[in-house]
Formats: C-alpha cells, sequence, structure tokens
C-alpha cells in the first residue's frame, strides 16, 4: 500500500447522489475532497423517476448520476475509483482510509455506501429492473402501476406492510413466496384477504419472458400467472462494514445511527448519509442529508 499524500478535510465513500452532493457542499465550503468510487450505484438502475424535483418529464437514475458528477468535478472534486476496505482512525482523531493499493488521510469521513437489494433468483434480471418491470421502491413507483396487475415477491411482515402500501394503487395483487416459508400469521393473512390480495406459496417452476419483459410466473401445479410489474420485497443489504469495524452503532438491520442535526455517528468526525442511514430511502433525502452533512463538517472544521 502507497503512503497517504496530503490529508484532505473529508473522505467520501460513495458516488451516488448522496456523496456527490456532499462533494459538491464541502468542494462550495472552499474545503478538501477525496471522493472512492466503487461504480455500481443503485441509482444507476433506475430507467427513469418521476419524483425526483426539478424534472418533470422524469431522469433516468445514470443521466442524474453524471449531472451530479459533472457538478461535483467543476468544483473540483477529485474522484477516484475504488473499493474502501478498511477504514482506521488515528492517534491525532484523523482517519485513513485504505482503497486497493492506495491511501487517503482525512479530518473527517462521510459514508454514502448505501444498501445493496436483495433479489429474487429470477433469469434476465438486471434487463428487467433496468426496463421498469421488476422495481423496489413503491413509494418511487407506486404512481407508475396505478390498476396494474402487480406481482410482490417476498416473505414476512415486511411484505404485508409493502404489499399494504401499494394496493392503495390497484387492487389487482398477489404476493409470492418462491415456494419459501411465507411466515405470516393468521391475523397478516386475514388482513390480506380482506383487501382482496392472493397469496401464493407454491414453488415457481417457470419464469415466463416475452421480449426483454418478465410476464408471467408459472407455479408447481401448472397455473400460469400473469402480471405487468413485479415488486421485489425482499430487503436490503445494509454497506456499513466500515462505521461498524470502527465501533459504530447501529440499528437492528445494520443501518447507521446518527444524530440527525448533523448526520454524525457515534464516532466522532464520521458521518453516515443517504440509505445507509435508518429513515426513508429516498434520492431527495439522499440530497438533504448531504447539504446537512456537509454543512456540519464545514462549522466542525472551522472550530
Amino acid at each position: 500500500m502507497s503512503k497517504a499524500g496530503n490529508p484532505v478535510d473529508c473522505l467520501i465513500v460513495g458516488a451516488g447522489p448522496a456523496g456527490l452532493v456532499t462533494a459538491t457542499y464541502l468542494a462550495r465550503f472552499r474545503r478538501s475532497v477525496k471522493l472512492i468510487d466503487a461504480g455500481g450505484s443503485r441509482a444507476s438502475l433506475i430507467p427513469v423517476s418521476h419524483n425526483y424535483p426539478g424534472f418533470p418529464d422524469g431522469i433516468s437514475g445514470n443521466e442524474l448520476l453524471a449531472r451530479l458528477r459533472m457538478q461535483a468535478q467543476r468544483h473540483g472534486v477529485e474522484i477516484a475509483a475504488g473499493v474502501v476496505d478498511r477504514l482506521s482512525r488515528q492517534d491525532d482523531g484523523s482517519f485513513i482510509g485504505c482503497y486497493g493499493a492506495d491511501s487517503v488521510q482525512a479530518a473527517s469521513v462521510v459514508l454514502a455506501t448505501g444498501v445493496i437489494d436483495i433479489e429474487p433468483e429470477l433469469p434476465k434480471l438486471t434487463d428487467a429492473i433496468k426496463q421498469g418491470y421488476v422495481r423496489h421502491c413503491p413509494i418511487c413507483d407506486g404512481y407508475e402501476v396505478i390498476d396494474q396487475k402487480v406481482a410482490v415477491i417476498g416473505v414476512g411482515k415486511h411484505l404485508v406492510k409493502e404489499a399494504l402500501f401499494i394496493r392503495h394503487y390497484t387492487a389487482d395483487l398477489t404476493l409470492f413466496s418462491l415456494g419459501r416459508k411465507i411466515e405470516l400469521n393468521d391475523a397478516d393473512r386475514k388482513l390480506l384477504s380482506d383487501q382482496g390480495i392472493r397469496i401464493i406459496e407454491e414453488a415457481i417452476t417457470e419464469v415466463c419472458i416475452e421480449g426483454r419483459k418478465i410476464a408471467a410466473l408459472r407455479g408447481a401445479g401448472g397455473e400460469e400467472h400473469r402480471f405487468d410489474t413485479v415488486y421485489s420485497a425482499l430487503g436490503t443489504k445494509i454497506r456499513s462494514e466500515l462505521a461498524l469495524d470502527l465501533g459504530a452503532d447501529c440499528d437492528e438491520a445494520g443501518c447507521l445511527l446518527v444524530d440527525h442535526k448533523r448526520l454524525q455517528t457515534s464516532i466522532s468526525s464520521l458521518y453516515a448519509v443517504g440509505d445507509v442511514v435508518n429513515g426513508l430511502n429516498q434520492i431527495i433525502v439522499a440530497a438533504g442529508h448531504a447539504a446537512i452533512a456537509a454543512t456540519a463538517i464545514h462549522h466542525q472544521l472551522s472550530k
């Protein structure tokens, strides 16, 4: 590993919307920033978002990322490709972030590492996500499936909450466990039944593809279930390991706990923004986190 170069005011880990907006704010505060981009931002899979402010005709995730990246670079933000695999705290309170053979020393760190969706085992899944046939966020996309035939894949209590949220937009809703134990009690089942929501617990033996679209699931009994859209409600894996290794506090799911006035974790000068923080996983929320954290860092450095 090469020796860290000149220290920076802030190391930002993650170049999704949360990390890029944080970088722009800090650069405009005339702070030195190093942003490490592992690639594969969750936002890159969004075919088009219609609820991000200022784009009435919608904007794709990749176009939004490109605009945010350009904005940060125009303010002099240094963006390096790599995966930060270790973060350590020094005696003087600064941090060392290691990525590949390189490292960087920083007075503060912002983790904008996000989450990874736990995906169902379906063929051509990435294409289906990019085409908008497999969705993950009913808050973003519920409006897009009004009165459509919708399948929701998942198990457990979270599935009930997700299904009832989507039921607000369509009455044609079917839950699939893909043959796993769905883990619902009698009260849950009655609640879903009263809302006209069907439950299919048998294993799926065939996924029917039409063009680039997942159009139907065929059960072990031979029945074909056709629909317009699939929602995956299998949850997410939180990318909070760097902070947890330093001893930062988190909730049961692994989301980092922060002071919401500053977005600072339980570790001084270590901040977290976006989906890695427990809350509403929305791009606009990530951007708000970024503004709060960057301003807090600027004030802290000024002291």
